[in-house]
């Protein structure tokens, strides 16, 4: 049985420093997205970023890992591995980023444009990043976890998108992935309920067309198995008495 870490005081004050920092690496990620720059430039500039504060990337080795981001462009969900490829006018491309600090793990990810963007691609990232908000309204002690991937679903739907259920939020602290599994879909009233101290990794992953992906041959880049653009959206949050807490805000993200 996985057993769920209820965060303590000192241990929030610490998540709350390890992911303001993941939330800095995935802004100056985005700031760089920008049509010939390289995905393994952005991913050189964030693992500098991170270890100049004194910190590690999450993701470099992690169960093999070779980077310290997942760029992911276009039909690519997750898992984008960095390299020479420049980015293009019209590509929208996915970061996601943490950074381990003093013993805890932030976790990040945003969908950024690379120049203009078509209409479509736009709408697909504005509803991904409100997806996440959307599920958060129900991130309150006494609700269930499924209450937070239903109000994923129901509003990416409503839109006419369909939600990932291949890969799925968890519980963030010591370690990156920890309990509980937190999916983008489902009834409400089901799964674990929310307490006061719990640490969790929201992240709805959103396609434009049908929700099942393909992992290629490198055992890590996931892409959507019809070709449609998809986009990906993650915080860190805690559960309170009261409001949730982002604890990896930055700026407008």
């Amino acid at each position: 049985m996985n057993i769920i870490s209820l965060k303590s005081e000192r241990e929030q004050d610490l998540m709350r420093k390890a992911g303001a920092l993941t939330a800095q690496a995935r802004a100056l990620a985005g700031s760089m997205v920008k049509p010939g720059v390289s995905t393994l430039e952005i991913d050189r500039a964030v693992r500098d970023f991170i270890q100049s504060h004194g910190a590690q990337p999450s993701f470099l080795n992690y169960n093999g890992y070779p980077a310290s981001t997942c760029i992911s462009i276009n039909e690519v969900v997750i898992h984008g591995i960095p390299d020479h490829r420049k980015l293009v006018e019209g590509d929208i491309v996915s970061v996601d980023v943490g950074a381990y600090l003093d013993g805890f793990h932030g976790d990040c990810a945003a969908t950024f444009t690379c120049g203009q963007v078509s209409q479509e691609a736009q709408q697909l990232i504005d509803v991904t990043r409100q997806s996440f908000f959307e599920g958060i309204q129900m991130a309150h002690p006494g609700n269930r976890i499924s209450d937070i991937g239903h109000a994923v679903q129901t509003y990416v739907e409503a839109h006419g998108y369909s939600v990932v259920r291949d890969f799925v939020g968890h519980g963030v602290g010591q370690k990156m992935h920890e309990a509980p599994e937190v999916p983008n879909y489902g009834a409400a009233g089901h799964g674990v309920r929310l307490m006061p101290g719990m640490t969790l990794a929201i992240e709805p992953m959103v396609c434009v067309g049908d929700w099942h992906v393909r992992v290629l041959k490198d055992g890590w880049t996931t892409i959507t198995a019809d070709g449609s653009l998809a986009a990906h959206y993650e915080n860190s949050i805690l559960i309170t008495d009261g409001e949730p807490e982002v604890l990896t805000p930055y700026g407008n993200l």
